[in-house]
């Protein structure tokens, strides 16, 4: 079985596991509403970390870069439902409803939501969908499912409407100090120019003017002089955390490694 697998292509998720797991780059487009039917969800992002178990639900905003660890119950699994809510369907919603954000959203980037009895019926109608392929969700009954997840979403917290109904365009951050904390992430230069607000050319115009070196050369110098840190004040082992400074592979560490530096990093 895919893992997660699609319960509705593009939007509805369903992932199961019997072992832990530790995903380290994970790139969220769209709000996304988890809802964890067994197990523990921990999430960490640059400076905020949060974790839920069983029969909790979480709110993550969008444009973010992120680690999940997954871990089961002791002698049982872990089960996460996964809903994409996707901007296109909150403008829908936005025009049917006839629901607008007043400002731009300024609170926490993830939220623990409080359930109450309607959120845990809508949490406990949408689990046998998961659970049981052979139970077609069609896409009619699945956007139907989103739009009512959305409005309970509301009636237990009004103050999600400037969340959720935020389209207002990314304003410029702070691209020196955004960079310095999420170097790690191994995700394309464009991710990182959309997360700044900024286009792909005004991101390297910018990128340059602040560290006056191009986007790629930067990372890589970055993340070779913090492992050269790990490995030489931490006396750490390369294979416990290239990983976690964005390289693909041993290997692929290893040689650019001994380009930089003119040695290998076992020496």
């Amino acid at each position: 079985m895919v893992n997660p697998e699609e319960i509705l292509p593009g939007v509805i998720f369903y992932a199961y596991l019997s072992a832990e797991r530790r995903e380290k780059v994970c790139f969220w487009n769209h709000h996304t509403l988890v809802l964890q039917v067994s197990g523990q969800f921990k999430l960490e992002t640059t400076g905020h970390t949060i974790a839920m178990n069983t029969g909790q639900m979480l709110l993550i905003g969008k444009n973010q870069l992120g680690t999940i660890t997954k871990t089961p119950l002791p002698g049982g699994n872990y089960e996460t439902i996964i809903i994409s809510l996707q901007e296109d369907l909150l403008r829908k919603i936005a025009l049917e409803e006839k629901i607008e954000a007043d400002h731009q959203y300024i609170g926490p980037p993830n939220i623990l939501i409080p359930t109450d009895e309607f959120l845990q019926g809508y949490f406990q109608s949408i689990v046998p969908y998961a659970r049981r392929t052979s139970a077609a969700l069609t896409e009619e009954m699945g956007m139907l499912k989103i739009k009512e997840g959305v409005k309970l979403l509301l009636n237990a917290q009004p103050g999600l409407r400037s969340f959720l109904f935020d389209f207002f365009e990314p304003h410029k951050i702070d691209l020196e100090r955004f960079m310095l904390s999420n170097y790690q992430f191994n995700v394309p230069i464009e991710k990182f120019a959309r997360l700044t607000g900024r286009s792909l050319a005004g991101f390297k115009r910018d990128f340059k003017k602040t560290f006056n070196v191009p986007p790629r050369q930067w990372l890589l110098d970055k993340r070779l002089n913090e492992a050269r840190h790990l490995i030489e004040t931490r006396h750490q082992k390369p294979s416990t955390f290239y990983l976690d400074l964005g390289f693909q592979s041993l290997s692929h560490f290893s040689s650019s490694f001994k380009k930089k530096f003119g040695k290998a990093p076992t020496a």
